[in-house]
């Protein structure tokens, strides 16, 4: 009665997965927003969702698709040149089909009896990229979900490694101690807030974040943190880690790696390199060298679904020594046994936060195996050449100010009022917010100096510079709209 619900060896569930797989393709093909968004509130999308969500007969596939297509048109689409507000990027084809098979696979991470291949491909693969950041062949890693948790698991690791170290502590059986009061981590003013949400989830409180001077281009001063180091010691408190970022969010900026290790060499701090953003330069041929001592980490998380172009989530977290793992180690006999490892069976729950896990690495290897390294390092070195190009335009542009030169594909900015009465941080707020109104563009917004800021983050690889021109003299015209009034008007 219900084979004809799951594939199935038969021909009649091989027939209706084929069936619904390429009417689905067509759902998201044919219909694609021809505007990066609808521009509908969150009242109106609300009027359009039915809340019977499981009626007590299935729907016709007319009215499946049709709820689907209502999905598709009030989405926001990734894939136009005028979305440019995220590290949210349009995910390659290749991968897409990838996820076909991910889906219909159904592994679970966790276990080897659960994922045999995929297990052994995440393994090769997670090595793979430990070698290609430079880590010594004690390395390991994980799939994660994100640059959020891959932070949380570098400072995780870090603090469990520095209370067994100093005090031979354990906090997965005993908590924190009272002297973890003391503990301080470093990263500078713009790193990314996820550094402080795994401080509090962590036991150890924000007030254990020591946010450290940047420079004129938004990277951390070694000079500050060294300043910072020395404050904190001299009031007794206790260097556990030094946050890097390769990529800020807003700037793209990359701090100077091999300066701060050999400050947390000296500290004894563990250095986390937070690359989510910047770890794509790892494959280009022209920026490679921006992440100089990227290789002296003791751990570093990547973010595939930014200039990898993966869909959510693909992302990894690379560890320099896997012994620091054992602190998350726990065995359940019906998963991991301890017998397992003495009979060479890898079971990956060991190495991660998560427990069911998806094979992400498979997406992420077929690309490879798709794109080959000199057209992925095009890709990526191409997007870092559209923000340098858009900055230049806006550079020559009177309405438009550039608040900092592109370090890697996201360019800041604000539109200037031709009065000086009027409120730029009111229009430039009012600008973005009317672009996404109208369906118009979806750019992103920030505070640089406590003004507010535009942004352009380029993620798409097949925007034109044309293009690109197009949309900042949408940005500019909407500004001197907004200015004249002619909202007041209407």
């Amino acid at each position: 009665m219900f084979e004809s619900e799951f594939l199935t060896p038969t021909q009649e569930g091989k027939a209706r997965y084929q069936k619904l797989v390429s009417e689905a393709a067509q759902i998201v093909c044919q219909p694609l927003p021809e505007a990066p968004c609808s521009g509908k509130s969150a009242t109106a999308l609300a009027d359009l969702i039915s809340t019977d969500f499981l009626p007590d007969a299935g729907g016709t596939s007319e009215q499946i698709a049709a709820t689907l297509r209502t999905v598709v048109s009030n989405s926001v689409a990734v894939n136009h040149p005028h979305t440019a507000a995220h590290l949210h990027c349009p995910p390659l084809l290749a991968a897409l089909a990838a996820e076909v098979v991910i889906n219909t696979l159904n592994q679970s991470m966790d276990s080897f009896d659960q994922a045999p291949i995929a297990t052994v491909v995440e393994q090769k693969m997670i090595r793979w990229l430990c070698a290609q950041a430079g880590l010594p062949a004690t390395s390991d890693g994980t799939f994660t979900t994100g640059g959020s948790q891959s932070n949380y698991m570098a400072l995780l690791l870090a603090r469990d490694t520095f209370l067994q170290k100093h005090w031979n502590w354990s906090a997965q059986k005993s908590g924190l101690p009272p002297e973890a009061r003391r503990l301080r981590i470093f990263c500078s003013e713009v790193a990314h807030f996820t550094v402080e949400k795994a401080a509090s989830q962590l036991g150890l409180g924000s007030d254990a974040i020591v946010r450290v001077a940047v420079d004129h281009c938004f990277r951390m001063s070694p000079a500050a943190l060294q300043e910072s180091l020395q404050t904190s010691q001299a009031a007794g408190l206790l260097p556990l880690a030094i946050v890097a970022t390769a990529g800020t969010t807003d700037f793209g900026s990359v701090d100077p790696m091999p300066k701060l290790a050999s400050l947390a060499q000296a500290a004894g701090a563990w250095l986390h390199v937070d690359a989510a953003y910047g770890g794509a330069l790892l494959f280009s041929a022209q920026h490679r060298d921006k992440l100089n001592g990227i290789e002296a980490a003791d751990s570093l998380g990547i973010d595939f679904h930014k200039l990898f172009w993966q869909p959510i989530p693909c992302s990894a977290f690379l560890l320099r020594d896997s012994r620091h793992f054992d602190s998350i180690k726990l065995n359940a006999d019906y998963l991991n046994p301890e017998a397992h490892k003495d009979e060479g069976i890898p079971n990956l729950v060991t190495t991660s936060l998560l427990t069911t896990r998806r094979f992400d690495a498979l997406k992420l290897w077929i690309s490879f195996q798709t794109l080959g390294r000199t057209k992925l390092g095009a890709m990526i070195d191409g997007t870092v050449e559209l923000a340098r190009h858009s900055a230049r335009v806006i550079r020559d542009t009177p309405q438009l100010e550039l608040l900092c030169e592109p370090q890697l594909s996201t360019v800041v900015f604000r539109y200037v009022p031709s009065h000086a009465a009027f409120d730029s941080d009111q229009i430039n707020t009012a600008l973005r917010q009317r672009l996404f109104d109208r369906g118009l563009a979806v750019i992103g917004h920030t505070r640089v100096h406590n003004r507010q800021a535009l942004k352009f983050t380029c993620m798409n690889p097949t925007v034109t510079e044309n293009e690109m021109e197009e949309l900042i003299r949408l940005v500019m015209n909407q500004g001197m709209t907004i200015e004249s009034g002619a909202d007041r008007r209407a």
